[in-house]
Parts: structure tokens; C-alpha cells; sequence
């Protein structure tokens, strides 16, 4: 099963590539993406000595169909975009790979990090070619089912396992998530973001080495 780190060149005829481009010291950091009705919805941090202009900047963007200003402090905002091109996203929602999130985009270019089957990889570079997105590919390793424990990261292994350790798996359940939010200190959304993701990676992980899809 191979590691894949890649590193995206964003097209500018989207708001993303288009705003990063012409201003490379912004940071932007995808945290999550989903795939809309035709559209995609994005939770995206913005760091920036103002981020106020880049905020008006990116709602007069024709492709941006919403914009909701979540929070913001000093130079960092987070906002929720809904946008009717998603085209940078596209080609990982087409070949069914997960893609680690968050990942920043800098300067025009994104860095990814996938980790998924050979053929599903192959895909990727496929459906990047076809839609026309360049890319380089940093470095490709193979990991084995014994370091299936690297696609997690230290937070969510932590908080996978409290999960595990409070009976939030068993069935019938013995905790709910905000008992294990209690446990960790957290918030009961950042719980359920953390293990949302540590699910998503481990059963994509599972399907793609184990089912015959």
C-alpha cells in the first residue's frame, strides 16, 4: 500500500488558486472538504496580516456561492466556502482517494499526502492528467498492514482510544460522545471532528486493502 506526497499546482481560474496566487505570503489551510450537489463545501483557515480584504475578495468571487465568516483573531479566520468549482478537489472525490487533511495551500500550490491503494493512486494521477491540474509527486513509499497505525495522527489515536477505552464502540453503547469529550477536556464538535476523521481514515484504509471494490 502506498504513501504518496504530492504537490498540486492550483488552477486559476478558481477563487483559491486564482487569490493565492496573487498573494503568495497567504496561508490558506483546508481543513475538511465535501462534496456538494454539484458544488463543494470547504471549512478553510485564512492566515493573513488582514484577513478582512481577502475575506471581501473572496465573496466577489462569481464561483463562490456562499461565504460564512465562522471566527476570526488578530491575522487567522476560519471560514465555510461553498463554491461551484471545486475543480482542485475534484480529481481525489473522483478516484475515491482520502486526502490528509488539513493541507495548506501557499502560493498557487497545495501539498498532499494520500495513502491508498495502487490502483486508486493511479487513478489520482489519472484524473489530475484528464482535468488537467499539474502536479509533481514528492516521494512514493510502501507501508504494510503493520503501519497502518501511521495514517493516524498522535490526537487522533489518542482520541480514538479513549473512545475505545470509555465503551463508545460497544453495542449496546457505554458512553456517549460527550462522555468521551469529558474525558479528553475537549469540546463535543472537536471530539467528534477528530474521530470523524480517525474513522475515515481507517475504514478507506481497510477498503481499499481488504475489499475487493
Amino acid at each position: 500500500m502506498p504513501h504518496a506526497k504530492l504537490t498540486i499546482d492550483i488552477p486559476e481560474q478558481t477563487w483559491i488558486g486564482d487569490i493565492s496566487a496573487a498573494h503568495p505570503e497567504l496561508v490558506f489551510q483546508v481543513v475538511t472538504s465535501i462534496p456538494g450537489d454539484g458544488t463543494g463545501i470547504g471549512l478553510v483557515r485564512l492566515v493573513a496580516t488582514d484577513p478582512l480584504p481577502i475575506i471581501t475578495d473572496i465573496q466577489a468571487r462569481d464561483d463562490v456561492e456562499s461565504l460564512e465568516l465562522l471566527w476570526k483573531h488578530d491575522d487567522e479566520a476560519l471560514l465555510q466556502i461553498q463554491t461551484e468549482n471545486p475543480l482542485p478537489l475534484l480529481p481525489v472525490w473522483r478516484a475515491g482517494v482520502p486526502l490528509k487533511t488539513p493541507f495548506d495551500i501557499q502560493n498557487g500550490q497545495a501539498t498532499w499526502e494520500v495513502t491508498t491503494s495502487t490502483s486508486r493512486l493511479s487513478n489520482l494521477r489519472t484524473q489530475l492528467d484528464d482535468l488537467g491540474i499539474s502536479f509533481s509527486i514528492e516521494h512514493v513509499r510502501e507501508i504494510d498492514a503493520s503501519e497502518a497505525d501511521r495514517l493516524l495522527t498522535d490526537r487522533q489515536q489518542e482520541v480514538l482510544l479513549a473512545a475505545v477505552e470509555a465503551g463508545y464502540y460497544r453495542a449496546p453503547r457505554e458512553a456517549t460522545l460527550g462522555d468521551v469529550a469529558d474525558a479528553l477536556g475537549v469540546a463535543n464538535a472537536t471530539c467528534s471532528d477528530v474521530l470523524h476523521r480517525a474513522e475515515g481514515h481507517i475504514v478507506h484504509w481497510f477498503v481499499d486493502e481488504h475489499v475487493d471494490v
